[in-house]
């Protein structure tokens, strides 16, 4: 896998800045471009491009506010690149109206990107309850990996990464990119299982099986460890907390029906409560 293209959709938001400021570091270390999109909200089914989708308006004063909101946009974007422009990295920018999930699912098929850097921020817990946020659908059902950047970076070296993992041969795809991302930043993994209450293994058990997990994915400079916790959540923060980790990464299960919508996953949690940028993939369940 290569990196040659970053999606970093903005808002213009504290956490959206972070995430572009997160994507350019990336994007140093490994050549890639950057397309900066923001994605005017409408109440619209599908997203087109600006210019496309103002022709469409008939009402006079609907399209004076549009078009007020696509020039808003516009000058929004070009401030956004011009505090973080650089020599070194070619940032691109895009404007499209519509739904900004799905302005965001088509840019990164329209464009091929390879990793999609996002901002999220901290909810409370009523809001948790509700349907998520546009970044937790992106990370739900992306088909690309999504970098989830809840704080002002404290680093654009990721030296030490988590790999919280449930030792399943079916995340062999997200293996890659994590292998990626810990050979662009000559990296340790330390691959963690959380054990809790409710489901525990004994610890030489747990390492067995991580070691044989290692082997059959081929990876090398890594740590193997158990850790408990209450709550899965807790315990994979918990342990990135603790050893100082610079970012964690996570496979999380595509979910489908009713179920998409009622249920939270462990990785949307960690998400929502990590101070460290968070890396994932959706793998399909077994």
């Amino acid at each position: 896998m290569t990196m040659k293209k970053i999606l970093v959709p903005t808002d213009f938001s504290q956490p959206a800045q972070w995430a572009l400021e997160t994507a350019i570091g990336i994007a140093r270390k490994t050549k890639a471009d950057i397309i900066l999109l923001h994605v005017i909200e409408q109440p619209m089914e599908l997203s087109f491009n600006a210019e496309e989708q103002i022709a469409g308006y008939s009402n006079q004063e609907e399209k004076r506010y549009v078009l007020e909101l696509i020039n808003k946009g516009k000058n929004l974007l070009e401030e956004a690149e011009r505090s973080v422009k650089t020599s070194e990295v070619i940032i691109y920018t895009q404007l499209k109206i519509g739904n900004p999930f799905h302005g965001i699912r088509s840019i990164i098929s329209a464009f091929k990107a390879d990793l999609v850097v996002m901002g999220t921020s901290g909810r409370t817990k009523i809001e948790e309850a509700l349907i998520g946020s546009n970044t937790e659908r992106v990370v739900r059902y992306s088909k690309r990996p999504v970098f989830s950047v809840h704080e002002k970076p404290t680093t654009t070296e990721y030296k030490n990464i988590v790999y919280a993992t449930s030792l399943n041969e079916g995340e062999r795809s997200f293996i890659e990119i994590v292998k990626l991302m810990q050979e662009t930043y000559y990296a340790t993994l330390h691959l963690v299982r959380v054990n809790t209450p409710m489901e525990f293994q004994p610890d030489h058990e747990v390492k067995k099986e991580m070691a044989n997990f290692v082997a059959k994915m081929n990876l090398t400079n890594y740590t193997l460890n158990v850790f408990s916790d209450y709550e899965e959540e807790e315990g994979i923060l918990h342990f990135a907390s603790g050893i100082k980790a610079d970012a964690i990464a996570m496979a999380s299960r595509k979910r489908t029906g009713f179920s998409s919508v009622l249920s939270r996953s462990i990785t949307e949690d960690v998400i929502n409560h990590s101070s460290m940028p968070v890396l994932t993939y959706v793998i399909n369940s077994n």
